[in-house]
């Protein structure tokens, strides 16, 4: 959740950690803090609020110091204030924190009996003080922060700075992101890549139960228990202009135009267009692998569950292996039916989602065979899967997926396309043609974000509507779900997506004169079945929203409005119907005046239970 950013160095550091936390801000944005040592002395300043709130505090009370840390908060204990906010200090040390604690109120109770006095609600305040009583023991930085470590259980990054030894930083993990940038005699520590990658492109992206210590100009990798380790830095190619809005007035609206881009890097080098196969260069999985597979369970949280639903049509339609589609914090709270015959897809655009890594954990103990499709490479999820799709989405800022979607969508399709292919359901010629498709998508997209300016026209009639319902069919209901989440999650409107067939078994009731019904009615094999659904929308009074298919002239005169989208491949029907659905919460949200990229309550990488 939260967003962690540490320097070490000969620059000032305030600037650079500032200049991290606003790219963490989809992280957290409850309230921010950063402290500097200087001389053997630290210095904080914290902020309830956004990260403006600080950035004007630091105008006037400014930090000095070549050594720092800053955090932006999303709120798991104790609520958003100043005093909540982060650095935390106990002692000499000072904490910043990602995660949560979950025996924290036993170790508060103890440190309590032993004199410590506590100043926030939080549990990383809880850390600082371990800290700070392990300290009168050992009298070692290094040692102390293993001894304290050790005594905690859930989920960590933290960054932690100490008076008494004031050139070292140190950094740990377990269960929440972390990745360390190398300079030229200086380091960097963060919770995501974009946080640094103005300074650095060679990473080290740390694992459970790590630890790197930072000192003059090394850094020591170590397991948490002190056991040394060689770590490899990566060359990451983003560039730090693709975090940047590129003169769009928010992120979210920049990330839907990017999403022909997105698609085009998530294919390239993939279609093999002679063989009418796939090449997915990390999946790790034979073809006698894959022809082992008797069942497959999707698992993902939120938009990816969206994703994940679309890819059980597509599999199921073109391989013939029956899909099961499992929301991660539910599926490890039952007794999930997982063997050796099972093949796990593990959706998730950070690849940090702490529920669907508990899954993939779940099922791994069960013996099941699993791939993650995510956006970050080597992420959690990445890393602990037997093979990978990574989608080449780029960073995406803006909290409502939008591009990260679509490309989990297509990596659902190319991996389709290669199950198939390597089972026999699908032969040459239809890989061929599927292949095809998925060329000529982009410009599709293209096409359909033409449609900008109509749809901000429709936003403009609808936004004052308190209710929406989206209706689609097959393949295309996910989409539907889809729509009225990104409503939900940008504009605070309440809305429903269901199935069409199902609004007669009672969202029918809802429908009146007030409330838009958004209709997904594309050409397809269930065309007049949708057709007819919107037929009974129309009859009792329902205001209705048809997107269909371009030249649908019948269908225009019986809607009140029309979104008209380039005919396309069925299987690739989803990525298309979204791209208006993504600008009507757009424009909708804009007109309402809500934060578009940082909407209230939300938090872009959900690393918590």
């Amino acid at each position: 959740m939260c967003g962690i950013v540490g320097y070490i160095g000969s620059q000032e550091a305030t600037p650079i950690i500032l200049d991290g936390l606003k790219k963490l801000e989809y992280r957290g944005y409850d309230s921010a803090g950063i402290c500097t040592l200087m001389n053997g002395r630290s210095s904080t300043r914290r902020s309830e609020g956004k990260l403006v709130n600080l950035e004007k505090r630091l105008k006037t009370e400014p930090l000095d110091g070549t050594i720092g840390i800053g955090h932006t908060r999303w709120a798991t204990h104790g609520r958003p204030s100043e005093t909540n906010a982060h650095p935390h200090k106990g002692g000499p040390f000072i904490v910043v924190h990602n995660g949560i604690i979950e025996n924290y109120l036993a170790l508060k109770e103890i440190l309590i009996g032993k004199g410590h006095t506590f100043k926030s609600e939080t549990d990383t305040e809880v850390i600082s003080h371990l800290l700070e009583e392990s300290y009168k023991t050992v009298s070692d930085f290094e040692q102390a922060v293993r001894h304290s470590l050790a005594q905690l259980r859930g989920a960590y990054a933290v960054c932690i700075l100490c008076e008494q030894e004031p050139d070292l930083l140190i950094a740990a993990k377990l269960g929440s992101p972390m990745v360390v940038g190398l300079g030229k005699g200086e380091y960097f520590v963060a919770s995501d890549i974009p946080a640094i990658l103005a300074h650095t492109r060679e990473m080290v992206f740390m694992e459970d139960g790590e630890m790197v210590v930072f000192r003059g100009n090394n850094a020591f990798f170590s397991t948490v228990t002190g056991e040394p380790l060689e770590k490899k830095p990566r060359h990451i190619d983003w560039s730090p202009l693709m975090a940047e809005k590129g003169g769009y007035k928010h992120f979210m609206l920049k990330e839907i135009f990017e999403q022909p881009r997105a698609i085009r890097d998530t294919i390239t080098g993939r279609l093999l267009e002679e063989e009418g196969d796939v090449y997915l260069e990390t999946l790790a999985l034979s073809d006698t692998d894959l022809r082992a597979v008797e069942r497959i369970t999707i698992i993902a949280c939120g938009t990816s569950w969206h994703a994940a639903l679309v890819g059980k049509f597509l599999i199921e339609e073109h391989c013939r292996i029956p899909v099961e589609v499992d929301i991660a914090s539910e599926f490890r709270y039952r007794n999930p039916i997982v063997n050796d015959k099972t093949l796990m897809v593990l959706i998730s655009q950070s690849g940090e989602t702490a529920d669907t890594l508990a899954a993939l954990r779940e099922g791994k103990s069960r013996g099941a065979k699993n791939i993650a499709i995510c956006n970050v490479v080597d992420s959690s999820i990445a890393r602990e899967s037997d093979g990978v799709i990574y989608t080449h989405a780029g960073p995406e800022i803006g909290v409502a997926s939008t591009k990260a979607f679509i490309t989990q969508l297509i990596a659902l399709y190319l991996f389709t396309v290669r199950l198939g292919r390597a089972i026999g359901t699908l032969d040459r010629q239809k890989g061929l043609e599927m292949n095809q498709a998925l060329l000529h998508l982009p410009a599709l997209i293209d096409e359909t974000l033409l449609l900008n300016p109509q749809v901000e026209q429709l936003a403009r009639t609808y936004m004052n509507a308190t209710d929406f319902l989206y209706l689609g069919r097959g393949i295309n209901y996910p989409i539907a779900l889809e729509g009225a989440l990104k409503l939900k999650e940008i504009s605070y409107i309440h809305a429903e997506g269901y199935p069409a067939g199902e609004m007669k078994h009672g969202p029918i009731a809802l429908i009146d004169e007030k409330m838009p019904v958004v209709v997904l009615v594309p050409r397809n094999e269930t065309y007049e079945k949708v057709a007819s659904n919107m037929e009974e929308v129309i009859a009792r009074g329902g205001r209705v929203i048809a997107v269909c298919t371009a030249g649908d002239a019948e269908l225009a005169q019986k809607a009140e409005a029309t979104i008209e989208i380039p005919p396309c491949s069925e299987d690739l029907l989803p990525v298309i119907l979204v791209i208006p659905l993504q600008l009507l919460a757009y424009h909708v949200a804009v007109m309402k005046g809500t934060d578009v990229d940082q909407p209230r309550n939300l938090a872009k990488s959900v690393t918590v239970e």
